[in-house]
């Protein structure tokens, strides 16, 4: 019980997060909704109120997901081998900021991430407010797919080729 008080204390002097923000703290994440000398009282995406002790905060990694003014949404496109990549990206550049709420200051990232034994692995990375973060996330995938469909790319699929010899 001290110990939260004590880590309760030291927060209230540091101010790593304040109510109403997006963090990570002590394993869980969500919205903050109170800050108390012992605890930190969160509610979690899928609206769970979770009360979290200030010694676990202090003691843990702190994810501020509002801290900053944008985000950066993780995305990545798994194309088939026969895809250009270079027109990929290009394609995927140009549809992603067509995207409601993407910011332009950080410029969208599109690029080649990776080349696998499917194909090229395409990361798309747009910036957004906190506020549009998960419409900016599943428009995101709906622009992978639309881009996708509007080419005519193929489904990336794994491929393996078995050969056996005939031992003697």
């Amino acid at each position: 019980m001290l110990g939260n008080f004590a880590a309760g204390a030291f927060m209230l002097v540091l101010r790593p997060f304040k109510v109403g923000d997006f963090v990570q703290i002590g394993g869980v994440t969500g919205t903050v909704r109170e800050l108390g000398l012992f605890g930190t009282t969160v509610v979690t995406p899928d609206n769970v109120l979770t009360l979290v002790g200030n010694s676990k905060v202090f003691g843990d990694t702190v994810m501020n997901y509002t801290a900053r003014p944008v985000r950066r949404v993780e995305r990545t496109a798994q194309s088939a081998g026969g895809v250009d990549p270079l027109d990929a990206v290009e394609r995927l550049r140009t549809a992603v900021a067509q995207i409601a709420n993407v910011v332009e200051d950080p410029a969208p990232e599109v690029s080649v991430l990776d080349l696998n034994l499917v194909g090229p692995v395409i990361a798309v990375r747009p910036y957004t407010h906190n506020d549009h973060y998960w419409q900016v996330y599943f428009d995101t995938n709906a622009a992978i797919l639309r881009v996708a469909r509007e080419a005519g790319w193929p489904a990336p699929t794994p491929t393996q080729n078995v050969r056996t010899f005939a031992g003697g």
